[in-house]
């Protein structure tokens, strides 16, 4: 094709002949390019060798766009050619590469990375990868040794670094050559060679064998020792820290050798060296944290931090060498700094010219050693949360004095490090790491509010600087500060400072101002301040408005008001964003409704609203801005709606215009909602009218954030403007309430209920119009299994509501009915129950609710239920519902009129259906909660002396002891306690488990008395009975806070000493005593871990030892002879399982306190053992995998084993079903195991598991059944775990 007449026609120029062929040359390159990159193109093999050649020859050309798109033709080319093409390219890349020519080495370089770049990776099994890697990597530790050019040096050494880190594993078995190669580089004269050879040195250590890696270390622990100059010491060291910084989890083991010689070479007269020092040993604590803790860094779900324990020696070392050096400036004098300010404060303005003139030397490094002392300082206080009273004591002193640093950058810093000890101070409100309240001076909190005023009276003085970078570092570490305790600043907003200071800092006196107002207001009023400087003293502000009491700001209003209004008409729209959130908080701030407040708003209003209003009406704005227009708007209306007058109707005109726009709507709906409940009583009749339909239709859009807020809002309208409303607007929503009601969004379900509820309290009329439609829906979620907690309350709430109207078609009798139809349509006597159990729970409670509400009608409903029990005609069904609604209706109502309701429970109690007895148990149990007196003797009588119903009584007994009042229990506990242990050595499990629950929940009633009494238990002599004891425990152990917890956590170590008890059943109950701590309460437990870690991890072992013949009479692991055939029987795999399923929630809850490489053992051991233990294994190596990666990719090759095992067994023929069934679970658990390995950062250059990949893809029912689960993997929304309390 010629190009030559279409380049002249489109650009009319006349060319001259000496460039028509590059022209033609580059448009004919762009044109291959553009048809490689398509994927239908196909290319024969005589066109392949034609399009390689002619590539290569053009990467020759003299102009420099002809190579560039040539070079940019080699990435789509290598997967569009055979194997031995790609290797043709290869050869001559590497062979330009040494060229004399510069520009053919340079583009050469470039063709080589992308040549690299497109390569299929190893695991997806290509030959051709291995192939062109190795021919590479050949000739390039060629070119590298050589060291006759320094360029050709670089780009070598590039060129490695890009191949070991995309393709380290196919290079296996070149690893020793590279390394002999990279080696000497760390000693050439140029530095840029040195440090590139750190960088691939640093990718080759992720991949690499163990013994290579070791004698990487070892060399460089040579060359320390060695220390043949400043020079080379300083490189070494480099390559440690990069070392360590990719692959820190192999390092540790080498850590007691490396940090001594760090540490001594800190104290070498060389800034730089010193510097290095500070890097590696940041990049020490820094992987190690990773290592342990990778899914938790970003988020701070987990508080404590930790360091392996190779590091953690060492810490108490390096910290002090931080704390020396953060403070190195030899060649500054801070004391004369101090006296100029004073000064200068003393002069004002005359000697303002002289501050420019500060102290520079060019060749003052210093300033480097302190900023990476810093870093490595902010490093230790982010992993060691267990130092945070340590760090009070002696760091935060030193970082508070170090805030007068003189360089910015390093000034930074120390506030990052300071801010990050704020942050792991910050309190953990959660059930994770709730514990007893302390009562110590030294907490850290305590320390912390100690130090405020340092930290303030510090802060000032840097607030003052010109340095935009240093105040917002000053602001961002106030805002940390505020969070974690909030009020602190109180006592120093108030503080007031002499008005010159004002005049200093450039603001217009206006009175008294606070010293942090006054560098708030300067900040935001200064005209050199920079956007982002505004942004975080907005942003400061509004977490200060938020922690501290609205009074604190009464006097600074005035100054304070101003700054932030004009801030809402700044063009950035960031700025007003922000501005509008504080606009918010003020607003609050200046007219608190929630208490009684003497403050004046009323003259605030002039300069609030109009800036707002301007927002507000604005169309042409930022959506962030619209939504804080809108709501910094409903606050105004909502706390100074009876100051705007005039204004107030066309603001609320507005809003119904946001209303209909799908944009701003859902902001809109809350902001009228927040309008609607203010005690001001704001006049919304105007909008009403014309809002209403709209607020109806919204229910109808599929935006379930938009239909729950509506109901909302709506509720409020009724409350509150029930006087405004027309029964046609009420209309327009009922008939939208219908569809809400549904099983499959019961969160919605339930508030639209509880509008119903308002509704049928305001407009009882309206009700009845939609009564059928919505009571069927209503009713169907009754006979929901899925109906509970909020949704169940907002329904008997509802029907009380209801009932209460006395509408004839909705009374006690038509509703009562439509509850029960379905149970007693289900059929005659001694057919199953048709709806599930919880709805029969559901209907129990609603037809108690309604009998409470119409208590006139509840002797004769009782009456009923008694005689449903009575007939032998009445199906199970009947009397399973008649006994729960016994039992609801007996909670809160004396029964005692019943005479014959005791005999009748008794008699249930020898039904032949295990529902019916159920039933009558736990309406016995809830009928004498209302009726101590009369129930719970004749209660305690009847177990004493039916040993037959005994099972049935003692679950009544629990039902009274789990509902019943402490006060109403208190006369009886001796006699239950007593009662109870005479039961606790039953050789029945099933009762015993009864009684420790029984025990359990007693001991709450008096814990203080009891505990001490249960505790003295554990030396009985019958196993039975110390089992019920410690199972007792267990129950006592809730997710709240309770009154017991302090004295729990003082004796539940003596509990955990069963432990390591003789009896196998003792030790299996213990178990899961430890395992509930763990998940409800795991401060009980946390500090004890040490102590009971070895007793946990040592039943996880399979005791072989006590495999015994059948005849023996204690064994554990036996075999069973029947007939020619023996079963294995493992009495010890209960415990095992009960010890693996611990040490998953240690996981989630004390993963700080864990050993991580010690727990990994036993988690390897697992992988290896029963059926139910390798399931458990396999989860937790998944949840392992998100939670410290590192450390499960040092284990690699170890955990790899089980899984192919696994994978790779098949099931004897002839096997029954049930194995074969098991063993698919199995391999899929083991699948979803690789698969959460498969998501660790550079597991895929490991070469075990990139064989294991290639071998899972060439075997077809591998392959398919890993496609599988990643299928699955993705349609979940979270990844797989297990509740094990």
């Amino acid at each position: 094709m010629c190009y030559r007449g279409r380049l002249c026609s489109a650009c009319g120029r006349n060319w001259s002949c000496l460039f028509y062929a590059d022209i033609e040359w580059f448009m004919a390159t762009n044109d291959l390019m553009m048809e490689l990159q398509k994927d239908s193109i196909k290319l024969d093999e005589d066109s392949e060798k034609k399009v390689v050649k002619m590539l290569l020859k053009l990467l020759e050309d003299k102009n420099g766009e002809v190579q560039n798109l040539a070079v940019k033709c080699l990435g789509p080319l290598v997967g569009k050619v055979k194997e031995y093409q790609v290797e043709t390219i290869v050869d001559t890349l590497c062979t330009n590469m040494l060229s004399d020519k510069e520009q053919l080495r340079d583009i050469s370089s470039i063709g080589l990375k992308t040549v690299i770049s497109e390569l299929p990776p190893a695991s997806t099994g290509s030959t051709m990868t291995a192939n062109v890697c190795k021919k590479i990597t050949a000739q390039l530790t060629g070119a590298i040794g050589k060291q006759e050019d320094v360029s050709v040096q670089l780009e070598a050494l590039d060129i490695l670094s890009d191949m070991l880190s995309r393709l380290g594993g196919t290079l296996y078995s070149f690893h020793s050559s590279i390394l002999n190669c990279l080696l000497p580089q760390l000693t050439s004269p140029r530095l840029a060679v040195r440090k590139r050879a750190i960088i691939a040195l640093g990718h080759l250590v992720l991949t690499c064998s163990g013994s290579i890696f070791s004698e990487l270390t070892e060399h460089l622990l040579a060359e320390l020792k060695r220390n043949e100059s400043t020079s080379t010491t300083r490189t070494y060291i480099q390559c440690v820290a990069g070392i360590s910084r990719q692959a820190g989890h192999r390092i540790g083991e080498h850590l007691e050798k490396i940090i001594p010689l760090i540490v001594q070479y800190c104290n070498v007269e060389d800034d730089e060296l010193r510097e290095y020092c500070f890097q590696a040993f940041e990049s020490f604590v820094r992987r190690s944290v990773t290592l342990v803790l990778g899914g938790f860094l970003s988020k701070r779900e987990l508080p404590h931090s930790w360091c392996p324990k190779e590091i953690d020696p060492h810490i108490p070392n390096v910290m002090g060498l931080c704390l020396k050096y953060i403070t190195f400036d030899p060649n500054y004098n801070y004391d004369n700094e101090e006296v100029e300010e004073m000064m200068e404060t003393e002069n004002g303005e005359d000697e303002e010219q002289e501050s420019d003139d500060e102290y520079s030397d060019d060749d003052d490094i210093s300033w480097k050693v302190r900023r990476s002392a810093a870093k490595c300082l902010e490093a230790i206080v982010s992993s060691r949360h267990d130092l945070l009273q340590d760090f009070y004591k002696t760091l935060s002193p030193v970082l508070i004095s170090r805030f007068k640093e003189r360089e910015e950058n390093v000034k930074a810093d120390i506030f990052s490090a300071y801010i990050s000890l704020l942050k792991q101070t910050l309190p953990i409100q959660s059930w994770l790491h709730a514990s007893d309240a302390s009562g110590k001076d030294d907490v850290p909190l305590t320390m912390l509010q100690n130090q405020v005023p340092s930290i303030v009276k510090a802060l000032h003085k840097q607030l003052k600087e010109k340095s935009v970078k240093s105040r917002q570092g000053c602001f961002s570490l106030l805002t940390e500060l505020a969070n974690v305790l909030p009020g602190c600043l109180a006592d120093h907003i108030p503080a007031l400072v002499p008005g010159k200071l004002v005049r200093g800092l450039g603001v217009k006196e206006q009175g008294w101002l606070s010293p942090l107002l006054t560098c708030i207001v300067f900040s935001l009023a200064d005209k050199s301040s920079s956007s982002n400087m505004r942004i975080d003293t907005l942003s400061f502000l509004h977490v200060l408005l938020c922690n501290h009491q609205p009074e604190v700001f009464h006097p600074h209003i005035k100054s304070l008001l101003p700054p932030v209004v004009t801030c809402i008409g700044d063009p950035f729209y960031k700025i007003t964003s922000e501005a509008l959130l504080v606009t918010q908080q003020l607003v609050k701030v200046i007219r608190p409704l929630d208490k009684s407040c003497t403050f004046d708003a009323k003259p605030y209003v002039k300069d609030l609203f109009p800036g707002t209003l301007k927002r507000l009406k604005a169309a042409d704005i930022d959506q962030e801005v619209k939504e804080r227009a809108i709501s910094c708007m409903g606050q105004i209306i909502y706390s100074l709606g009876d100051h705007l007058s005039s204004d107030l109707q066309p603001t609320l005109k507005i809003f119904l215009e946001r209303l209909k726009n799908e944009i701003t709507r859902l902001t809109t709906v809350k902001a009228l909602t927040l309008i609607a409940s203010s005690p001001l009583k704001i006049d919304l009749r105007p909008v009403l009218g014309e809002g209403f339909p709209i607020l109806a239709s919204f229910l109808r859009k599929n935006q379930r954030a938009l239909k729950l807020s509506t109901l909302t809002a709506l509720d409020i309208l009724v409350k509150n403007y029930s006087d405004s409303l027309k029964p046609a607007m009420i209309e327009s929503v009922l008939k939208e309430l219908p569809a809400l009601i549904t099983e499959n969004d019961m969160h919605v379900s339930q508030v639209a209920i509880m509008f119903l509820t308002t509704l049928a309290k305001v407009y009882p009329s309206c009700i009845s119009k939609i009564s059928g439609s919505v009571l069927a829906e209503i009713f169907q979620l009754v006979h929901s299994p899925l109906l509970q907690g909020g949704a169940l309350t907002a329904i008997i709430d509802f029907f009380q509501a209801l009932v209460l109207t006395k509408m004839a078609t909705m009374g006690y009798s038509e509703l009562m009915k439509q509850l029960t139809a379905p149970i007693y349509s289900s059929g005659s006597a001694g057919e199953s129950v048709t709806l599930h159990k919880q709805a029969y729970y559901s209907v129990a409670k609603c037809v108690a609710a309604l009998s409470s509400a119409c208590p006139k009608e509840a002797p004769a409903i009782v009456n009923q239920f008694i005689q449903d029990v009575k007939n032998p005609k009445s199906s199970s069904a009947v009397k399973v519902l008649a006994f729960l609604s016994l039992a609801e209706i007996g909670r809160t109502m004396n029964l005692s009129a019943q005479r014959e309701l005791k005999t009748v429970i008794l008699e249930a109690f020898t039904s032949p259906n295990e529902e019916v007895k159920s039933a009558a148990s736990y309406a016995l149990g809830n009928i004498s909660v209302g009726n101590l007196k009369e129930y719970l003797p004749f209660m305690l009588k009847e177990i004493g002396s039916q040993p037959k119903r005994q099972y049935l009584l003692l679950h009544s007994l629990k039902e009274v002891i789990s509902s019943s009042p402490a006060d109403g229990l208190k006369p009886y506990v001796e006699d239950i306690w007593a009662l109870l242990f005479k039961h606790c050595e039953c050789t029945e499990e099933g009762t015993r488990s009864v009684v420790a629950e029984c025990l359990g929940k007693l001991t709450l009633v008096n814990p203080s008395e009891l505990l001490p009494r249960l505790k003295n238990q554990l030396s009985s002599g019958s196993p039975h009975a110390r089992s019920t004891v410690v199972t007792a425990i267990k129950f006592t152990i809730a997710d709240q806070p309770q009154p017991i917890d302090a004295l729990l956590k003082r004796c539940i170590g003596d509990f955990l000493k069963t432990l390591q008890d003789p009896d196998l059943n003792v030790r299996r109950v213990a178990l899961a005593m430890f395992n509930s701590a763990a998940h409800n309460k795991p401060c009980l437990i946390r500090d004890l871990l040490n102590a009971v870690l070895p007793s946990l991890y040592n039943e996880t072992k399979v005791r072989r030892e006590l495999i015994r013949e059948v005849a023996a009479v204690f064994f554990f692991l036996f075999k069973v002879e029947m007939g020619p055939f023996k079963h294995t029987v493992d009495d010890g795999l209960d415990v095992r399982k009960a010890a693996f399923e611990c040490m998953y929630t240690l996981l989630e809850s004390c993963l700080d306190r864990l050993d991580i490489y010690e727990y990994l053992n036993h988690v390897e051991d697992g992988l290896k053992d029963h059926y139910d233990i390798r399931m458990l294994t396999f989860i937790m190596l998944a949840r392992l995998s998100t939670l410290c990666p590192n450390a499960v990719l040092q284990r690699l090759e170890r955990l790899i084993e089980p899984l192919r095992a696994t994978c790779s067994t098949k099931v004897k023929a002839g096997s029954v079903k049930q194995e074969f069934e098991k063993q698919d679970e199995l391999k899929r658990s083991a699948m979803r195991a690789v698969a959460a390995l498969l998501t660790i950062p550079e597991v895929e250059k490991s070469p075990v598991m990139a064989e294991f990949s290639s071998q899972i893809r060439s075997n077809p029912e591998m392959a398919s059944l890993f496609e599988s689960i990643q299928k699955d993997s993705a349609s979940l929304p979270a990844s797989e775990s297990m509740d094990m309390s």
